[in-house]
């Protein structure tokens, strides 16, 4: 898998879901889907979560997974043990927290929706007729835990419904699983996870060693696209950028970028 076959205008329809994905409505036709091309899955509070989007033309489904939204999501973040996946009929453990708000009731958002129903179980009554009546095939993306959530519902679905999904397009996503995940996840090869510069969250939990990233990692870093940089390098990389970032502001160069501020005057 090379950073060639995401494509350019790929990266950008991703990232701008994944940041319309915070805002309170999202008009899909805007954005090349149908009229009737949205489902909200929605959270125990009945906030929007994930929305499901598609259009007749396409053969893509696109999941978008927004991240910790509300002090709730921010504390699960800290429930940093194990818990088994069985359920979702993986055989590995996740981050505790990223279970707790894949396995949340889910507050009805659509008249087929059904309360006691979970996020997964919702998010899956939206998706299969997708899949088999459809013949849709299924991308999610997300940004932060919303990122990590996505790996393991996709995970789950290819699994009951073999070369189902598409790929995967994570944004400052933290590590989500142990090195049992690392080894059983299906879909590394279809997976990205782009982090940006000196993303903080890309390195959590900080527990080295104990918790794995899954796929194929684009750094985004200094102007250039780095590919399966390991973490240990971009941790140390980032260190000495924060180190010595107070001198970089005396080279010439940041002197002649900022010639433009003359101009304006």
């Amino acid at each position: 898998m090379s950073v060639k076959k995401l494509k350019r205008y790929q990266y950008e329809r991703y990232a701008v879901l994944c940041n319309l994905a915070y805002k309170r409505v999202l008009k899909q036709t805007r954005y090349g889907f149908a009229p009737n091309g949205q489902r909200v899955i929605a959270n125990r509070f009945g906030q929007p979560m994930m929305r499901v989007l598609w259009g007749h033309q396409s053969d893509e489904v696109i999941v978008v997974i927004k991240g910790s939204h509300n002090l709730w999501d921010w504390l699960l973040n800290l429930r940093i043990w194990f818990r088994s996946c069985r359920e979702l009929g993986l055989e590995y453990s996740i981050h505790s927290g990223y279970y707790r708000l894949i396995n949340q009731e889910s507050m009805p958002k659509h008249k087929q929706d059904h309360l006691g129903a979970s996020v997964y179980q919702q998010l899956m009554d939206v998706l299969v007729p997708l899949i088999i009546n459809g013949n849709k095939r299924i991308t999610f993306t997300g940004h932060s835990s919303g990122g990590a959530v996505a790996c393991v519902l996709a995970d789950a679905v290819e699994k009951q419904y073999p070369k189902s999904i598409k790929r995967v397009v994570t944004f400052g996503q933290p590590a989500i699983g142990g090195w049992l995940m690392m080894r059983r996840y299906q879909l590394a090869h279809k997976t990205y996870r782009i982090c940006c510069d000196l993303d903080i969250v890309t390195f959590l939990p900080p527990l080295p060693f104990i918790y794995w990233h899954v796929g194929k990692i684009l750094w985004l870093y200094n102007g250039r696209i780095y590919e399966n940089t390991s973490t240990l390098v971009r941790f140390g990389r980032s260190i000495t950028s924060w180190l010595i970032r107070p001198f970089s502001y005396h080279l010439m160069s940041k002197y002649i970028r900022n010639k433009d501020f003359f101009d304006e005057r």
